[in-house]
């Protein structure tokens, strides 16, 4: 695996020989791994915002139920007649929501921008492995997203099962109206999805062990690389096993077969399913659902290792145990799924098996979280959006991760399952710290990616009031969840044991509504920058690793010359004996230097 392979030596003149590109060779169909990481950022805002918006309107349904609200009379049209949420479409928002932020804003938004930005520069290459099939590949994570979207508009509503669309409510097409159209066309767009990302996944994988360059052997890796090509062995490995369980689906909708009903009965009508399972979906489904949690949240934490070395001016502290810490995680990762189903009748010595193995995936995660804060130790701190992002990563990947500590345990699970405290402890470990690795990595990379700075201050002003609404939103779930407080439901009205509740309810709601419109925020600063930025210098943040060697115009093959050399690893930060606070990679060793042992 420590082999590299100097693919592009012979490729000095590399672009001068490159054909001219016409605007849709260039922008729209284009092969170039920079500009589909831009394809894939874009797409992935849109859905995030359309999440987002989403999101706030069943909070408002759950704040002041049966209230008419000009916005659903103006957005949900004939699901909310007189303003006021049908109860059927609460649950179709919860579960597109869902959708959206999980698959299509974290995993392809989050993954498919930086792996295809990051891999080819970090590592020393011209472009991907093939560019023909990364192309593909974000263009069927395209057509997906118009499918998942399209089913906003069929008649009966779009799929109402929620996100993880649990037989024999998506089974039956007759069982709501969230069965019919919108369910059929949720699965095709997550089999489009599904394509999409193991065509991404084999990509990245066959890029990072064939195309690194002369002196980049894989303990000189950047942290960001090891996180991407991890992430995407998880992905090849977990993902078929869900696109299995959505065609058997599609089969027990469309074509009569059983595998996953039995003995259904509707209105004492007795159908003709026997012999199926709802809990064998459940294992096929969780089987992806939780390496889904580390296909979203590796991208991350190596976008914040990378970062917090180059913000700290420090070396990352124990750069061979983080790696050691990613293949563990990714192991563990696959032999955990059982605690998602505590309650499903699950045998009790089993239950006991994956509360070990959950608990056991804990120190992996400690380990990465010690030396994050290590890193940050007596650095020479640069508090620049990008490290203010890093840091509310680490603070949420904690306080998110200390709860898994009870929902790990089956005893403690079954008390507190399906209540808001587990969406609290997802969202902060995975959904808000995910976002936080986002935003730190856009606001790293942005100049890399347009050439251009956002604007610092606007940055300030977005992560301050993002991070006290986060946890102004999922602080507070815990303890309703512990009062007993059911997800899922549109209203508790009906219970009068949650009066008490109410009033919390309309806090959290309150603080979604204002970290909502934070994101306004940010994506005028995304957006008028492009245009309207300070332009970018090469290297404005003094960082070693490779990418920031490269010219601030984009050139296809991203080196106009010959791609360069590596002769130390990617951390030589603050290193005595030079007169600089950084030493690129691409820079070789002085004269009795050693390099250093990481």
């Amino acid at each position: 695996m420590s082999a590299t392979v100097d693919t592009h030596g012979h490729d000095d003149d590399h672009d001068v020989h490159h054909h001219k590109e016409t605007f849709v060779t260039k922008y729209i169909f284009s092969i170039d791994h920079k500009m589909i990481a831009k394809q894939y950022l874009i797409t992935g805002t849109i859905m995030g915002v359309i999440g987002v918006l989403m999101s706030i309107m069943f909070r408002m349904q759950i704040a002041w139920p049966e209230e008419p609200n000009v916005l659903f009379e103006a957005l949900l049209g004939k699901w909310a007649p007189d303003g006021v949420m049908d109860a059927d479409v609460y649950l179709a928002l919860v579960t597109i929501h869902g959708t959206i932020m999980v698959f299509f804003v974290l995993t392809a938004g989050l993954s498919g921008t930086f792996s295809n930005l990051l891999i080819p520069l970090q590592i020393g290459a011209r472009d991907m492995a093939s560019g023909f099939l990364n192309m593909v590949s974000y263009w069927l994570f395209f057509l997906s997203c118009v499918i998942m979207l399209s089913s906003l508009f069929v008649e009966a509503g779009p799929a109402a099962a929620g996100w993880t669309i649990y037989p024999p409510l998506s089974a039956l097409p007759m069982a709501s109206g969230g069965s019919g159209l919108g369910m059929t066309l949720w699965l095709i767009s997550m089999a489009i999805f599904i394509a999409s990302s193991l065509l991404g996944s084999l990509n990245y994988i066959v890029t990072v062990i064939n195309l690194r360059t002369k002196g980049m052997s894989m303990t000189r890796l950047p942290l960001t690389i090891w996180a991407f090509f991890v992430t995407a062995v998880i992905g090849v490995v977990s993902f078929p096993v869900l696109l299995s369980a959505a065609l058997l689906l599609i089969m027990d909708r469309s074509f009569g077969t059983s595998f996953f009903l039995s003995d259904i009965f509707i209105q004492g009508e007795v159908l003709h399913y026997q012999g199926g399972s709802p809990v064998l979906f459940e294992h096929l489904f969780w089987f992806l659902g939780h390496p889904e949690v580390y296909i979203v949240i590796l991208p991350a934490m190596g976008l914040v290792s990378e970062i917090m070395a180059s913000s700290s001016r420090k070396p990352i502290f124990g750069y061979r145990a983080m790696i050691t810490s990613i293949l563990a995680i990714a192991f563990l990762s696959t032999i955990v799924w059982g605690h998602h189903m505590f309650v499903s009748g699950m045998n009790p010595f089993l239950g006991s098996v994956f509360t070990f193995t959950t608990l056991l995936i804990a120190i992996p995660s400690a380990v990465k979280a010690f030396n994050w804060i290590t890193t940050l130790w007596k650095g020479n701190l640069q508090m620049n959006p990008a490290m203010l992002f890093s840091i509310g990563f680490v603070s949420t990947f904690i306080t998110g991760g200390l709860t898994g500590i009870i929902l790990g345990d089956s005893a403690l699970d079954i008390n507190v399952h399906d209540t808001y405290f587990v969406i609290a402890h997802f969202h902060l470990v995975m959904g808000i710290s995910a976002l936080y690795g986002m935003f730190a990595g856009i606001y790293h990379w942005y100049p890399k990616m347009f050439g251009r700075m956002l604007n610092k201050n606007l940055g300030y002003l977005h992560f301050w009031i993002t991070a006290v609404c986060a946890y102004g939103v999922f602080f507070p779930m815990h303890f309703i969840g512990m009062a007993g407080l059911p997800r899922r439901y549109y209203t508790n009205s009906s219970f009068p044991l949650f009066d008490d509740l109410a009033n919390t309810n309309v806090i959290i709601t309150i603080f979604a509504i204002i970290g909502g419109l934070a994101q306004i925020i940010y994506l005028y600063n995304f957006f008028t920058s492009m245009f309207y930025g300070k332009k970018a210098v090469q290297n404005p943040w003094r960082s070693t690793t490779l990418e920031w060697t490269t010219p601030v115009e984009h050139v296809h093959g991203n080196w106009p010359g010959a791609i360069p050399h590596v002769y130390r690893w990617s951390y030589d930060y603050s290193k005595p004996g030079h007169d600089v606070d950084f030493v690129p990679q691409n820079v070789p060793l002085m004269e009795g230097e050693e390099e250093l042992q990481h």
